[in-house]
């Protein structure tokens, strides 16, 4: 498991950066006027500060650009980091900054001479964001992150504003670590005690083994898992910090530790990337942890069914027909359509069990949402047009890209069967959409809901603005955002 860099917050003194070791960092406006602590270090550097805001490469610099001096005169610091970023900035435009110090910084320790900065809890999210590694599988011990301090003239306050952050950015952690891990480590079993660890933060913690899923009926999500070794398991995570009685959002997710295609087995080539397959999961769990570590006033239950979906004389066949909780018989087709048989029987059971206010399910689904938007947005689905915008809100404001996609009758004639009530596919066309229609088929009328396919989001190949390549953690920010802004009441 990784960790958090540490980040603190302190009086602002300029007399600090002097002896300060590793990066140190002045804010200057693209207008070139100079702060206290620009002006310290000119005078330390002798000027150099000033030669840089003259020159015609500060001149063509934009927002959240860092030019860095190199071993400054006068200074004790490895390098002198001047960061363009104006004293208001929007909140994304701080934390891609925050960013681009902490790419830049690597394992140095970093003191970042804030002032009076605007926003700065948001430069210290973009920090503590871009600084993840996971290596835990390396033998060669890393030299991490290093320690980041930040002065400014209202520490205090910053501080305060920033814990709910530096909480959020826990979340994103872990996502990312479940996402990153091999199979062989994060097993289904594992991944249940990892949830069953934030018993610690406040969360109630319920494991359902294959006994009482068979109990329950969930024939589709047993299906997928009866090939293998791995015990199939749905772990409830509830946060109940809202009103007493009052009904929670339902988080459900994918959690397909790893997906061979089972008897419909996929390519070789690439198949070690279906590590990801659990990707959901690891969104639900990331934002139960946030919610509880920044003791969010909702209530919240997280649902993930955990399953590896693998090849074996016990293995669910192509044209199977088995029973969902629900009670519909399912055709099984093809066996590597099986996200959607977890999550139909977890979804009902959410609907069943915990009658929520609105229902999310997320899911490395279908590489056909690869093919309509790439790398840059999860495909979105919903069944009502104001929670689904109140969501689609809280993805911008959070720089997640999310973009809507349509359902309709004429996607749903192609999931017909001849035996069955229904098949797990339509077919290559539109098949993001025939998925989601799917899954539709388990939301009951009354529930509002949305199903976030992230398959092209949740691991990627090249860094992104807060993520180095690997998992992404994608989805928490959001989720959290929109917990806040729709479902917290007040404190008393």
């Amino acid at each position: 498991m990784s960790s958090l860099v540490p980040i603190h917050f302190q009086a602002f003194d300029v007399d600090a950066m002097a002896q300060a070791e590793g990066r140190v960092v002045i804010i200057i406006p693209s207008d070139g006027k100079m702060s206290p602590a620009a002006r310290r270090a000119n005078r330390l550097t002798k000027g150099a500060v000033a030669r840089l805001v003259e020159s015609e490469k500060f001149g063509k610099s934009k927002s959240g650009d860092v030019i860095s001096l190199a071993w400054p005169a006068g200074m004790a610091a490895e390098a002198l980091d001047v960061l363009v970023l104006p004293r208001r900035p929007e909140h994304d435009e701080a934390r891609k900054a925050g960013a681009a110090l902490a790419k830049l910084a690597g394992s140095k320790d970093i003191l970042v001479m804030a002032g009076n900065q605007v926003h700065v809890e948001h430069l210290a999210m973009g920090i503590a964001l871009r600084s993840y590694d996971f290596d835990a599988h390396k033998t060669k011990e890393s030299d991490g992150a290093g320690a980041v301090t930040i002065g400014h003239s209202k520490h205090e306050e910053a501080k305060a504003a920033f814990a709910p952050l530096y909480a959020i950015a826990d979340g994103v952690r872990m996502t990312r670590d479940l996402t990153n891990e091999p199979a062989n480590v994060l097993t289904t079993t594992e991944f249940a005690d990892r949830l069953a660890e934030m018993k610690d933060l406040g969360l109630e913690v319920e494991v359902l083994e294959e006994d009482k899923l068979a109990e329950l009926g969930m024939r589709t999500l047993l299906c997928v898992g009866q090939g293998s070794d791995s015990p199939s398991k749905v772990v409830v995570m509830h946060w109940k910090g809202g009103d007493k009685g009052d009904a929670p959002l339902a988080l459900v997710g994918k959690g397909v530790v790893f997906d061979t295609g089972g008897i419909s087995l996929k390519p070789a080539g690439g198949m070690e990337d279906m590590t990801m397959d659990m990707g959901g999961a690891g969104v639900v769990a990331g934002t139960m942890r946030a919610l509880a570590k920044r003791k969010a006033n909702a209530n919240v239950v997280g649902l993930v069914g955990l399953v590896e979906n693998m090849p074996s004389g016990n293995a669910t066949r192509p044209g199977d027909v088995v029973t969902s909780m629900k009670g519909d018989t399912v055709e099984v087709i093809n066996t590597d359509a099986e996200g959607r048989l977890v999550l139909c029987d977890v979804m009902w059971y959410a609907q069943e069990r915990f009658e929520p206010v609105g229902m999310i399910d997320l899911a490395t689904l279908t590489g056909a949402v690869i093919i309509g938007l790439g790398h840059e947005n999860a495909g979105v689905f919903s069944n009502n047009d104001t929670f689904c915008d109140a969501f689609l809100k809280s993805a911008k404001a959070e720089d997640e890209g999310a973009w809507r996609m349509p359902l309709g009758a004429g996607y749903d004639k192609l999931l017909k069967s001849r035996i069955a009530d229904m098949k797990n596919v339509g077919g290559r066309p539109a098949g993001s959409i025939t998925a989601a229609q799917f899954l539709q088929r388990f939301v009951k009328e009354e529930t509002p809901w949305i199903h976030l396919d992230i398959a092209g989001v949740a691991s990627v190949t090249t860094e992104t603005s807060y993520a180095p390549k690997g998992a992404t953690g994608w989805g928490v920010r959001a989720l959290s955002r929109f917990v806040q802004d729709n479902f917290e009441t007040a404190e008393e």
